[in-house]
């Protein structure tokens, strides 16, 4: 496709009207639009994926109690009945202050968008603390493709000790390990444990899938840092009943396709063998923040989340607000809760000003919060909910907190649908051994590095053909391509 530069005139916009641009498809993206379903305005949601991503179930999609359909809803689908508002698929790649627009690529095509107020809700990516490499062999859980590929390794895994007749190779095969012990991580750790002590028991004939290890280790001193305390010892307990091997103080410092090298508390180094690896230990604000600080002034904190005015805009721009997690607000986490009170809030002053209020007299963002639940293994959960007005905090633990997770991530799925098919797949899948999710492809699992590689390799043809090279010398024959890809994913 030709490289074609597309000026935003096509869109059906009313002259004169006001123009809201949204950044992102999330829970700040989504709700943003939503709120200004009926105001006197047109919206232009630009976003990466087709899909509003519900990504706190990434984790049971990635070890098959759901389908990815049922957290990730078309978001046109979503967005039809709003005239007012359009989808526009692309990368944002640059946004212009002082001139007001936005720049979004599709493959080779270019979308320039003018806007009269901007909401950046671009989220957030997998932070691995610049080892950017373990990428290759520990995928994190941000998007759908993540946790596709996580179950085709995780599901590989057995199929491939299934096969093997040696028993260190079996032993590396059937050793996962996590690394992070926040919410994702104690939940998904938790997750592959069931599987291999549940869901897959009796289904292979040379292997024992309960034999499987799982651990899960982190820097830090406890599981579930954030609840602390009472709540993280009892998290620690359940997860040691069903298997899980918690190692904390353990930082890892090196990785391959077979492994990992890990430096303990005490500074001694040692290796664990395992060849499905999953990383979700800490995360980076989108790169647009970068564009934002150097544009505005705006500092920015160690994930690159931009540090927001009181009423979460950037310094000297009330026209553009940053919500969700490319925000940094103090007391406000990363969590879906401040995506959308930070969206609604965003909505809220821009109808207000049309009304005819001025931006002087806005009044500040105020979180409200709601608290914190993370899910252990069925009918086990713990929750810390603030109690408003003192420092105090309710705090439960095992089935209640469990049925209170199951409400409310029901509650905040978007779609009848999809909530009533989650509903039931629950059912299934905690009252019994079935998972209905368990089908995978090698593509799943190799896409993602041969595409990485692919594109180096791209990369390095175009450099070597600007650099006056001979195009026929550098670029590889089919072979050659094939064996350096399949060099790239050849960790099953």
């Amino acid at each position: 496709m030709r490289n074609e530069s597309t000026p935003d005139a096509q869109r059906r916009t009313t002259p004169g009207r006001h123009h809201v641009v949204i950044i992102g498809s999330g829970f700040g993206g989504l709700t943003a639009a939503r709120q200004l379903a009926k105001a006197d305005v047109d919206i232009t949601v630009v976003a990466r994926t087709t899909h509003h991503l519900f990504q706190p179930l990434l984790y049971q999609v990635a070890t098959g109690l759901i389908s990815e359909g049922q957290i990730a809803p078309a978001l046109r689908v979503v967005l039809r009945k709003q005239d007012n508002t359009r989808v526009v698929l692309g990368e944002v790649e640059g946004i212009d202050l002082e001139n007001r627009t936005v720049t979004s690529r599709l493959l080779e095509r270019v979308t320039e968008t003018p806007y009269d107020s901007l909401i950046v809700a671009a989220g957030a990516n997998q932070s691995y603390f610049g080892n950017d490499h373990f990428a290759e062999y520990a995928p994190g859980l941000k998007t759908i493709d993540d946790a596709l590929e996580l179950r085709g390794r995780i599901l590989g895994a057995f199929e491939q000790a299934e096969l093997s007749t040696d028993a260190d190779e079996r032993a590396r095969l059937l050793t996962f390990v996590v690394v992070g012990a926040g919410a994702t991580g104690v939940e998904m750790a938790g997750q592959i444990a069931e599987m291999a002590s549940k869901t897959l028991r009796g289904t292979f004939r040379n292997i024992d899938p309960t034999e499987a290890r799982v651990i899960l280790l982190d820097a830090a001193p406890a599981v579930l840092p954030p609840y602390g305390g009472r709540l993280s010892e009892r998290a620690a307990r359940r997860l040691e009943k069903i298997g899980v091997e918690i190692q904390l103080g353990a930082m890892v410092v090196g990785m391959d396709f077979h492994g990992l090298e890990v430096r303990d508390a005490d500074g001694t180094t040692r290796r664990i063998e395992s060849q499905c690896k999953v990383w979700s230990a800490g995360v980076a604000a989108s790169p647009l923040g970068a564009q934002l600080s150097q544009q505005s002034g705006a500092e920015l904190d160690r994930a690159g989340r931009v540090k927001v005015l009181d009423d979460l805009t950037v310094p000297d721009h009330p026209e553009v607000f940053v919500v969700g997690d490319m925000m940094a607000v103090d007391g406000v986490p990363g969590m879906a809760q401040g995506a959308i009170q930070g969206a609604k809030y965003a909505a809220a002053t821009i109808k207000r000003e049309l009304r005819g209020s001025a931006s002087e007299q806005r009044k500040p963002f105020s979180y409200w919060d709601k608290g914190s639940m993370a899910t252990i293994a069925r009918y086990s959960a713990v929750a810390k909910i603030p109690i408003p007005g003192t420092s105090r905090s309710i705090q439960l633990a095992g089935l209640l907190a469990w049925f209170g997770w199951l409400f409310l991530h029901l509650v905040y799925l978007v779609g009848f649908r999809n909530r009533l098919t989650t509903f039931i797949d629950w059912t299934f899948a905690f009252t019994s051994r079935s998972r209905t999710q368990l089908a995978v492809t090698e593509q799943q699992v190799f896409a993602r590095n041969a595409m990485g590689a692919l594109e180096s390799m791209g990369s390095r043809i175009e450099s070597d053909g600007a650099d006056g090279s001979d195009g026929a010398a550098t670029e590889p024959s089919e072979e050659s391509a094939g064996a350096d890809v399949g060099e790239q994913v050849s960790v099953g």
